[in-house]
């Protein structure tokens, strides 16, 4: 029978599944989690190891993760087999990436440079892909995702803001952030999500169930604007550069990264007040500065400057931060 005792805290009894699909024998050991309701474990069974995705319904649906990761191994990206289902009870047993992340091993004195090089060679490949059978990542998603700043940041802060002209500033960019040709969007793209696997290395892919069908840009700011580490703008610039090379992208790809980047921060300000205030989670309160200074960034952009002319008037430089400590 699977040793639960390493996976304190768990509330749901995984050692029927693991049985019936041969680890019946293996001792599950807790993997950090994300910010949703999923968990994860290490199975282990003598030399052998596996992932267990814990997904328990109704909060979490295994199905966009599993025809995700189906997706990119038919394309030759390295994303986790899945090696066994139980869709009823949100259960998925993974092929085991490892754990050597991108985020540690640049944090750790590698070379961080070629590190991004790697990533972005691979969107560059993704893009060469149609979309794969995904919603689009249309203007209606994209103004949803930005509302969640006004819905959950500024009440955080004490701030009541013009609502209304919040839409009408976004609706009058969002343009740039639609793609004429989408591609898939795997929208977490980022150093933690991003696996370093093998020899020679491949990049090893993860947190991908939300993938849309939108602009490549979009997977660029994921990266280059990580919400997690600080990327050095001189990295952002390079890796932008690169990128643009690659594809034979113009200006149209700047404004797009530039549109798309300053959504992306807005929602995941939102999103962090969210998890602080709602679920309590307070470290994600903590990560909004440097966010913030994403944000700031972006919005010094001339296209963004309907929106920028909004933060000006209705979020003082002052009530910019951590929400949990400006609500103190």
């Amino acid at each position: 029978m699977a040793d639960m005792t390493a996976a304190a805290g768990a509330s749901r009894d995984f050692a029927a599944f693991l049985a019936a699909h041969g680890w019946g024998d293996a001792i599950v050991a807790p993997l950090a989690g994300d910010a949703s309701f999923r968990r994860y474990f290490r199975v282990t069974d003598g030399a052998r190891t596996a992932v267990l995705m814990d997904a328990p319904p109704p909060h979490e649906d295994t199905r966009p993760f599993v025809a995700m990761a189906r997706w990119l191994d038919e394309r030759a990206f390295l994303a986790p087999a899945i090696l066994a289902l139980d869709e009823a009870q949100g259960l998925i047993l993974l092929s085991d990436l490892g754990d050597v992340r991108m985020c540690e091993t640049a944090d750790q004195g590698a070379d961080e440079l070629a590190l991004y090089c790697e990533a972005v060679d691979l969107l560059v490949e993704l893009a060469r892909h149609p979309a794969g059978p995904l919603a689009p990542y249309d203007r209606a998603t994209m103004q949803r995702e930005a509302a969640l700043f006004t819905e959950w940041y500024c009440p955080a802060v004490g701030l009541t803001v013009d609502i209304e002209g919040y839409a009408k500033a976004w609706d009058a960019v969002l343009d740039h952030g639609l793609a004429a040709e989408p591609v898939t969007v795997l929208r977490d793209y980022h150093a933690e999500n991003l696996m370093l696997v093998g020899t020679p290395r491949r990049l090893g892919l993860l947190d991908f169930q939300d993938a849309l069908a939108g602009h490549p840009a979009y997977d660029l700011v994921s990266l280059l604007q990580d919400a997690r580490r600080d990327v050095d703008p001189s990295v952002e610039d390079a890796m932008l550069a690169r990128y643009r090379t690659a594809t034979g992208t113009g200006d149209d790809l700047l404004r797009a990264y530039h549109v798309l980047g300053a959504q992306r921060n807005a929602k995941i300000i939102g999103i962090f007040a969210r998890l602080w205030k709602r679920d309590g989670k307070p470290r994600y309160a903590g990560l909004c500065p440097r966010v913030w200074t994403y944000l700031e960034r972006d919005l010094s952009y001339p296209v963004l400057a309907p929106v920028a002319r909004w933060f000006d008037d209705n979020v003082p430089p002052e009530r910019r931060g951590d929400p949990m400590l400006l609500a103190a």
